[in-house]
């Protein structure tokens, strides 16, 4: 008796002694084979309960190692879906489509919401800071993320048009020359027919389209819509070369700054300083979207400008003027002439448009420290 006691008295610390995961299972299933009988061995037991838990959902309490190996098997999610929400902006929550940003805590932001994170801090006065972590981003502090954007490259995307899916890397090719439903023109458009469908229907209907068998007096009107907007583009163009054959031509580069109003709501204006072209002092003023309250709040954005001459002169200068980009930026601008007379009582001239192509665009002037563009001056001698 006294050996059993102490057998007993041996055994009890061991089946509920602290170990690891697989030892106490084993201890455990060896406790509850002596319980059974004495004459079943502890693997079979244990190899009972592992088939008995198979069917079971997962533990939220299991070690990790159990848990990860139980939700891979219930529920298989795709590595893209999950790399989508891992390489997504942080602003629109959308994957990049052109260059990524980070901040030094390294959360992404595509180029389009970073260049408008800066626009709108520039707009309130304001520091631009990470819309999730707060820290300060500008251009300077924030760098591009190579390896996020080759690796958002390499990942599906569905086409526009077959909805079927692509790396990146092939899809604008695939959209703009592989892609049999993309929408494409009738090669008689330029004689006014208006057909746009998928490209596999191009050869059925080039064959059954009616307007090349159309009289000369029915085609003559559509040739003339099209001969004045042609028009219109030739003048812009034929108007420039005339200037460029002017005695008196001026130009420089100029510097817009940014600045702000006295009044109580102060709001921004951006001013060059003084600069001589033709032998004249003139200073450019711009603001945006006419000195809207709150331009802030507003998704379309626009600049004007405004020439004005400094200098005293004693007879009316007659001059036109025109803005273009400087040699060093990328925002887009349509050339457009202006004309003014100038005088000592008449030297501001109106704000006119820049004519920035899109909202995009003026962002990007915006959320710059500061503008830099290319003025033309031409003085028209009587």
């Amino acid at each position: 008796m006294s050996t059993l006691e102490e057998r007993g008295e041996v055994g009890v610390p061991v089946a509920t002694a602290p170990s690891s995961s697989s030892a106490g299972l084993g201890v455990g299933a060896a406790g509850a084979g002596l319980e059974a009988g004495p004459g079943m061995p502890g693997g079979q037991e244990e190899a009972g309960i592992r088939r008995e838990g198979a069917g079971q959902e997962p533990d939220p309490d299991a070690p990790p190692k159990k848990r990860v190996r139980l939700l891979q098997e219930g529920e298989a999610c795709k590595l893209e879906e999950r790399l989508y929400a891992v390489l997504c902006c942080t602003v629109c929550l959308d994957l990049p489509k052109a260059s990524v940003y980070q901040c030094t805590n390294g959360h992404l932001m595509c180029a389009g919401c970073f260049i408008h994170l800066l626009a709108d801090a520039r707009l309130k006065e304001e520091q631009a800071t990470c819309p999730n972590c707060r820290c300060e981003i500008s251009k300077s502090l924030c760098c591009r993320n190579l390896a996020v954007e080759k690796a958002v490259s390499e990942l599906p995307f569905e086409c526009n048009f077959c909805l079927k899916q692509f790396p990146r890397s092939v899809l604008e090719r695939h959209q703009k020359e592989e892609c049999q439903d993309r929408v494409t023109v009738c090669k008689y458009k330029r004689i006014g027919c208006p057909w746009k469908g998928p490209f596999h229907e191009l050869t059925v209907h080039e064959a059954e389209c009616c307007h090349p068998t159309k009289t000369g007096n029915e085609l003559m009107g559509i040739l003339d819509e099209m001969d004045q907007s042609h028009r219109k583009e030739m003048q812009l163009y034929s108007g420039i070369f005339s200037l460029l054959c002017f005695e008196k031509i001026g130009f420089t580069e100029v510097q817009f700054r940014p600045y702000r109003t006295d009044d109580f709501i102060t709001r921004l204006y951006y001013e060059t300083p003084r600069f001589t072209v033709l032998n004249q002092t003139w200073v450019l003023k711009a603001r945006v979207n006419d000195s809207e309250r709150n331009p802030n709040l507003s998704c379309k954005r626009t600049l004007s400008f405004q020439l004005i001459l400094k200098s005293k002169i004693n007879s009316a200068l007659e001059c036109s003027y025109l803005l273009l980009k400087g040699p060093y930026d990328d925002v887009k601008i349509k050339p457009v002439i202006y004309h003014y007379v100038f005088s000592n009582d008449a030297n501001e001239t109106d704000y006119m448009p820049l004519p920035i192509i899109d909202s995009i665009e003026c962002n990007k002037l915006l959320a710059a420290k500061n503008i830099n563009l290319r003025l033309f001056i031409f003085q028209i001698q009587k």
